[in-house]
């Protein structure tokens, strides 16, 4: 097989993926192009009801805290920081003047980004407040298995087979994943997200992300790729996102609440409801906007589409779901 990306030979897909999406020139580092954005189109894209919701989530959190001097927002794999820009826009003046932003990503600081944000590699310890992860956990690496063995890849995509799975992934397997076929081994999310809460001192944390559960995982797998917004074969030689639906309800840890995206909006005050008829006789303009609205939540609650992500919600010291 060739030898993109200095490989040698087949490798798990774990390794795989690391190599793609993180290693040098990967997928997600490199400097320069469009970014996640223009490959693919998540919530953050799709509307600002999105960020607007966070922010009101945020605010009950701080509500919970006892609206502490500082406030802690951490967005892990903050892309651009486009989610940060638009939370921070969305906040009553006196809780911006108290939130500290941390975009937590691996590739470097885009220009012209709002200076109170602090770019970072890893989540701050000891964080106050709301760390929210949107379509992180689906880009951490992990390992592909088909009838108990581990499946190999080459950087063209090709695939052999590898050797049978052991260890914790073989128990991970067996709790989460049970059964011949092909399986994502989500053993490293759990810990990567394990990881993520135990930043937080107090405060909740909240991973939205394409999901599956233990009663319904899919028997021929999730992974894919993307490019310039179609999905492609997932080849991992830095040319194309790669990804894998996440087994959330194994990340789950002790009083978190497993919601839909479409659910947890709803709670949120995102609604897809027309404007009624009436508001467009006495004022067309309102109409207009509250109808664009209408038409950008119904994007993000769709059944079939952005509406199905899951909301894994993680409390640390509050309500796991904070109410206004």
């Amino acid at each position: 097989m060739s030898t993109q990306g200095g490989r040698r030979g087949p490798v798990g897909w774990r390794a795989a993926m690391e190599a793609a999406l993180y290693g040098p020139g990967g997928f997600y580092v490199r400097p320069g192009g469009p970014g996640p954005a223009g490959h693919f189109r998540t919530s953050v894209h799709a509307s600002p009801l999105y960020a607007r919701a966070v922010a009101r989530l945020l605010c009950r959190v701080d509500g919970q805290l006892g609206r502490p001097d500082r406030l802690d927002l951490v967005d892990v794999g903050a892309g651009r920081g486009e989610l940060l820009a638009g939370v921070l826009a969305a906040l009553p003046r006196e809780t911006a003047a108290r939130v500290r932003p941390y975009a937590v990503e691996k590739a470097g600081r885009p220009a012209g980004l709002d200076p109170r944000i602090t770019w970072a590699a890893e989540p701050p310890q000891g964080a106050v407040g709301l760390l929210f992860a949107n379509e992180w956990l689906d880009n951490v690496p992990l390992d592909v298995a088909e009838d108990g063995r581990y499946v190999l890849v080459g950087a063209d995509g090709a695939e052999t087979p590898g050797g049978p799975v052991g260890g914790a992934d073989r128990e991970w397997l067996a709790r989460w994943w049970p059964g011949a076929g092909r399986a994502e081994i989500g053993r490293p999310r759990d810990e990567a997200w394990a990881a993520a809460v135990a930043t937080l001192e107090r405060g909740l944390a909240v991973a939205v992300d394409y999901a599956h559960t233990r009663a319904a995982r899919p028997p021929h797998g999730t992974l894919a790729g993307f490019r310039e917004g179609r999905q492609v074969p997932p080849v991992p030689d830095g040319g194309c996102d790669v990804t894998a639906h996440v087994a959330l309800d194994s990340c789950a840890g002790p009083g978190a609440v497993l919601l839909t995206q479409r659910e947890a909006l709803a709670a949120l005050g995102v609604s897809g409801a027309r404007p009624p008829l009436a508001l467009a006789s006495s004022d067309p303009a309102a109409y207009v906007r509250a109808l664009a609205a209408a038409g950008e939540a119904a994007e993000l609650t769709a059944r079939g589409g952005l509406g199905d992500f899951g909301w894994l919600v993680q409390p640390v010291g509050v309500e796991a779901w904070p109410q206004d």
